[in-house]
């Protein structure tokens, strides 16, 4: 999956340090990102290529000893070699810093959104003790981390899967929905299949979790087995088609960077939890 970047370390501890020249710098025109041009493989300019006020850039996290900021000032920077590139990162390598730029991404986005208070219009202002963003009138901001469910519905050999409607991506997914205030994410399986498929499900197994940058997410995997009459009634407003594949005929999957997609793989191989 896209933060699986071994032997690569991740560490998001917050911290204030002074960039160095030789930090990696990112800097974003919406979701658009400054690369090097010409380049079959990722390249951020480095913090003294860009020569940016230093009380502009703001310390995101280090992979290694690599460590990223991000430009927080007015206007896009341009650096010679240098372009903006919208392409994103699902597909780039290397896998670490395809990783670093997509998490970059949605930092980006949130301090982009969370420039003025919600409650008084104040500009907000950078917390010196947590990654926050704070207000005089005492309104305090987080990162938006939204929860969310992906679902592998299960019948014996066979597996759901689900295409949506009204959406550029085409493939076939898994069944998902985001997590609705006072929810346990097990109710979150459960009236999720139901809405979207007409299906009752027990046996919820917990898989694993993912960040999902691309939309501000954290992903929570549940296999589930498919309970009562198993026809399928996809809704038509989240799903345009729904259908039960037997391993041997499900999809082969484009990338292996998605939770969704590991977990159809894991089904594919027998090595779901119900194989146990």
């Amino acid at each position: 999956m896209i933060q699986d970047i071994a032997p690569h370390h991740f560490h998001n501890e917050f911290a204030m340090p002074q960039p160095r020249p030789q930090d990696t710098l990112l800097c974003f025109d919406g979701d658009a990102v400054l690369l090097c041009r010409n380049k079959a493989e990722i390249v951020f300019p480095s913090c003294a290529e860009g020569n940016l006020p230093p009380e502009t850039l703001r310390y995101l996290f280090v992979i290694d000893d690599q460590r990223f900021f991000l430009y927080c000032g007015e206007g896009k920077p341009q650096i010679a070699g240098y372009a903006y590139d919208a392409s994103g990162f699902r597909e780039a390598t290397p896998s670490h810093l395809a990783f670093a730029g997509a998490t970059a991404t949605q930092l980006a986005r949130w301090y982009r959104e969370h420039r003025f208070c919600g409650c008084c219009g104040n500009l907000m202002q950078h917390s010196e003790t947590e990654r926050a963003l704070t207000c005089s009138c005492g309104n305090i901001v987080y990162p938006k981390i939204a929860p969310a469910v992906i679902i592998a519905v299960t019948d014996g050999d066979r597996l759901l899967l689900t295409r949506y409607a009204g959406r550029p991506y085409r493939r076939w997914a898994l069944v998902a929905g985001y997590c609705e205030v006072g929810e346990t994410v097990e109710d979150t399986v459960r009236r999720e299949v139901m809405e979207e498929v007409g299906l009752v499900v027990d046996g919820l197994v917990y898989y694993k979790s993912q960040p999902w940058p691309f939309t501000d997410s954290l992903l929570l995997g549940f296999f589930c087995r498919a309970q009562g009459g198993l026809s399928l009634h996809p809704d038509g407003n989240e799903l345009a088609e729904a259908q039960w594949f037997s391993r041997d005929e499900i999809p082969v999957g484009q990338n292996h960077i998605s939770l969704t997609q590991e977990m159809i793989e894991c089904f594919r191989d027998r090595k779901d939890p119900y194989q146990k």
